[in-house]
């Protein structure tokens, strides 16, 4: 799935065919297809949930889940996280926000009672235990956070409110001022910070695909027959290649990392 900022395409569940034709039964057929074959390689597999339906369809086969920096504020988003049985990551805010996202983890730890739909498709009021494995996400608000002195803040915040003081860093988005070539920086800076011994970065997220940048495509208006295979419709994307190089800079920091124990 993926949020707007506007208007758009909102992903595979969505819009499967990129038509407009919104066959979101047949969308979360597929994504659970494309969930279990990728779990069948062996492969965690995480997502963004925004909404409160479709994770009863998929919440199954997901390792780990994000809470968007437009939603961390959203009381139904922070039940959500509550009840899901995997570690989800909260966003600081589109501003640099980063108490919206200790609130929704102080949220998402407790239990919460409300309306939602269970497994056969009936209204029923939930009850949830809730999810002590939360974590904040940085992405960057209004200037870049990924940091050692944004993230020692974030750290500082986490203490602050009684929280673990680890965290993850988003590469991409205001992190890399939406130029997707600048995530590889961002990664090199983050493994420049983990081989100096710092524990306080346990994960990164990378807007990846095979090939690099972004094609415009506008569904129900342009051709889908036309796309470039493997290149993103949404954000631009690394590639493949500097994909591979900013796992191999972070895995040689964390090797470094070790060898000071």
């Amino acid at each position: 799935e993926k949020p707007r900022t506007t208007v758009g395409w909102k992903g595979l569940i969505n819009d499967p065919y990129l038509d407009e034709s919104f066959r979101i039964d047949e969308g979360l057929r597929i994504a659970r297809q494309l969930l279990i074959e990728i779990n069948r390689l062996g492969l965690p597999a995480g997502s963004e949930f925004l909404d409160v339906i479709s994770p009863q369809y998929l919440g199954d086969l997901i390792s780990w889940g994000a809470i968007g920096a437009r939603t961390t504020e959203s009381q139904v988003h922070r039940e959500l996280a509550s009840g899901i049985s995997a570690p989800i990551g909260f966003k600081n805010g589109t501003d640099g926000n980063i108490k919206i996202a200790t609130d929704a983890i102080q949220a998402a730890a407790g239990g919460h009672h409300f309306l939602s739909v269970h497994k056969n498709g009936q209204v029923a009021i939930v009850q949830t235990n809730g999810n002590p494995d939360c974590h904040v996400i940085l992405r960057g608000g209004k200037t870049p956070n990924y940091d050692a002195a944004n993230v020692a803040a974030a750290c500082a915040d986490l203490a602050k409110a009684k929280l673990p003081q680890t965290l993850m860093v988003d590469c991409s988005h205001a992190n890399s001022s939406k130029q997707h070539e600048k995530q590889l920086d961002v990664a090199k800076d983050i493994a420049g910070q983990i081989s100096g011994g710092s524990t306080s970065i346990f994960g990164v997220m990378v807007e990846s695909h095979l090939n690099a940048g972004a094609q415009k495509f506008t569904p129900g208006k342009d051709d889908s027959s036309k796309l470039e295979y493997g290149k993103s419709i949404t954000d631009a994307c690394l590639g493949w290649d500097d994909s591979i190089a900013s796992l191999d800079v972070l895995s040689a920091a964390v090797q470094a990392r070790r060898a000071l124990k």
